[in-house]
């Protein structure tokens, strides 16, 4: 058991299936009192009476408040993992005005939102937990997902801001960064996908584990597939030779299609 989250009031988006409802449970099993928030209200219900939790249905962007009523006022955990995923088969989507609008609401702003209406209280006891699920391609980039990358790279940024400005404040916060994940939005990845993540992805029940190793080593960066922190220190070290190798897997895919 993990004693930061013994107790503890925690909400989780997205919670209604993938890694959402495997952190759900995980929190749960731990002794946490757990909110479970997805727009499915008919899934977040099921996980939540598995669970023993509390289903807080609704947009991941304005559930803070009522969730925190629902933990009887106190918001300790807070899981934004809620995110979308547009992917194109040849443009990548460049000029769908909607994938680029949603993806930024989802994937950046409701961190944003949620954090606004979190920080004061907890900057006022001096302690929270703000866990951001990005994505490697926050640290990388994946091809055929402008939105998606793009978007993941502003989530991991603002996890890093939040991270860099209040920890000396008590907030601790993680930032998960898998590669293929066997989920829902996997499937829905499609041909790059295929190429690219799941000839080595996981369960989401892996990525629950690895962020609470990390939570119990008190580290920011979670890496469910550890090969991301060499990628990671490979773009940084020559990003040309990496720009290339990735155009190369571009054209890979191009080629298959």
């Amino acid at each position: 058991m993990v004693e930061a989250v013994q107790g503890a009031g925690v909400v989780v988006t997205g919670a209604g299936g993938g890694i959402g409802a495997a952190l759900a449970r995980r929190f749960a099993a731990e002794g946490a009192r757990v909110v479970v928030n997805d727009l499915d209200g008919d899934r977040a219900k099921a996980v939540a009476e598995e669970i023993g939790g509390i289903a807080v249905p609704g947009d991941a962007s304005a559930v803070v408040g009522e969730a925190r009523d629902a933990l009887g006022g106190t918001v300790d955990v807070y899981c934004a993992n809620a995110g979308v995923a547009f992917g194109g088969p040849d443009v990548d989507d460049l000029a769908d005005a909607r994938a680029w609008d949603l993806s930024w609401d989802v994937n950046v702003m409701a961190h944003v939102r949620a954090a606004h209406e979190l920080l004061p209280a907890w900057l006022e006891r001096g302690s929270g937990r703000f866990v951001s699920t990005v994505s490697a391609a926050g640290l990388l980039t994946m091809i055929g997902a402008a939105p998606y990358s793009v978007t993941k790279h502003g989530a991991y940024a603002f996890a890093e801001y939040l991270s860099l400005t209040y920890r000396h404040r008590g907030i601790k916060v993680h930032a998960i960064c898998p590669q293929g994940v066997r989920t829902e939005m996997l499937s829905a990845t499609g041909s790059a996908g295929d190429l690219v993540l799941k000839p080595t992805a996981v369960e989401p029940e892996d990525v629950a584990e690895a962020l609470f190793k990390g939570i119990a080593e008190d580290r920011f960066l979670i890496l469910p597939h550890p090969e991301v922190a060499e990628f990671y220190q490979a773009r940084a070290a020559d990003p040309d030779r990496w720009l290339g190798n990735m155009n190369h897997l571009q054209q890979k895919w191009e080629e298959a299609r």
